[in-house]
């Protein structure tokens, strides 16, 4: 009998405490909308690992790809609400913020990618992390390479000119807007996962993202046309929301840091790899891939923007220019 009831106290003991080391485990949501074969997801998923991992299991984060979460918009505002603890977003959201950030979207402000990821290196890159920082609150721990942006139409561009009266679906962002507007483009904000279908359906006849945001998405099957403009050289934050930040450890902190840094550098990696590829692939695919000369479009967005009607800084804009 006393052994029987040895039995059943310890195995009561055990129920008790594995229900409280699974309530002891911290659960976290991280946000983006971009598709689960890109590697802005393929690389959230494996840095959330990670972190468990290197964290003993005391987190567990779900990652929600493909705006399943709510747009772009939605998911910013939710690092303030509470209803995200992590997301994946370009400095043009967080501009909203923090108009400064967006300096980085001013366009052609960058040369290639490796201008960029020397950036992301510089004090500048710092200040302006600090800056969102100090306004918001939330706290940028690294930032990916998302790509040169492009321009897909279904009517021949070859020049500025050409983008004259265009239906162009562009991100509800002022940097965004910039090229297009200066080239007479008839811009509209389209949600992200509906351009598809909007472009399918004659909605718009074109919009803009890196080659491999078209390949994902497919933009590619409903547009005969790709500019490679790279008017913009984006890029995408990592961003841990105040209330998780705070409520973190500073050993905590530091491993998430190193984590969502590693998986940036894989994915950047990934992207300027499937970049190099694409131009031929979509050749291949019968798309016209037309070169042309970046000067026309930088002198007309010359004219028709201003810094300070973006809230941008020239002296910020002067300091990354000039890093090499």
């Amino acid at each position: 009998m006393f052994g029987r009831t040895t039995l059943l106290i310890a195995a009561a003991l055990g129920l008790t405490l594995g229900t409280s080391a699974a309530e002891a485990q911290i659960k976290l949501k991280w946000a983006h909308v971009y598709e689960t074969s890109e590697p802005f997801h393929t690389e959230s998923v494996w840095a959330a690992q990670e972190f468990a991992k290197r964290t003993n299991n005391k987190y567990q984060i779900e990652v929600f790809p493909a705006s399943q979460l709510g747009k772009e918009t939605d998911i910013n505002q939710g690092l303030s609400l509470g209803s995200v603890d992590i997301i994946i977003s370009g400095s043009s959201f967080a501009a909203r913020a923090y108009p400064p950030i967006g300096v980085t979207y001013y366009p052609f402000i960058f040369r290639d990618a490796d201008h960029l990821l020397a950036y992301t290196k510089s004090d500048t890159y710092k200040e302006l992390a600090k800056g969102y920082e100090d306004k918001t609150g939330h706290h940028i721990v690294a930032t990916t390479y998302y790509g040169a942006r492009h321009v897909t139409s279904n009517r021949p561009i070859k020049a500025c000119a050409d983008m004259k009266g265009l239906k162009m679906r562009v991100p509800d962002v002022p940097a965004y807007l910039a090229m297009p507007r200066s080239c007479g483009a008839n811009t509209t904000p389209i949600a992200f996962a509906e351009v598809y279908l909007a472009l399918q359906n004659g909605t718009v006849e074109a919009q803009e993202n890196p080659l491999t945001t078209i390949e994902a998405k497919k933009f590619y099957e409903v547009q005969k046309h790709i500019v490679l403009t790279a008017h913009i050289v984006d890029h995408l934050n990592t961003i841990v929301a105040k209330g998780t930040w705070d409520k973190w450890s500073a050993e905590d902190r530091a491993t998430f840091v190193a984590v969502a840094q590693e998986a940036a550098a894989r994915a950047t990696k990934q992207i300027q790899t499937r970049e190099a590829e694409l131009v031929g692939l979509f050749k291949e695919k019968g798309l016209t891939v037309t070169e042309v000369d970046k000067k026309d479009f930088i002198d007309a967005v010359a004219k028709g923007v201003t810094f300070e009607q973006f809230g941008y800084r020239k002296a910020d804009y002067d300091k990354i220019v000039a890093i090499k």
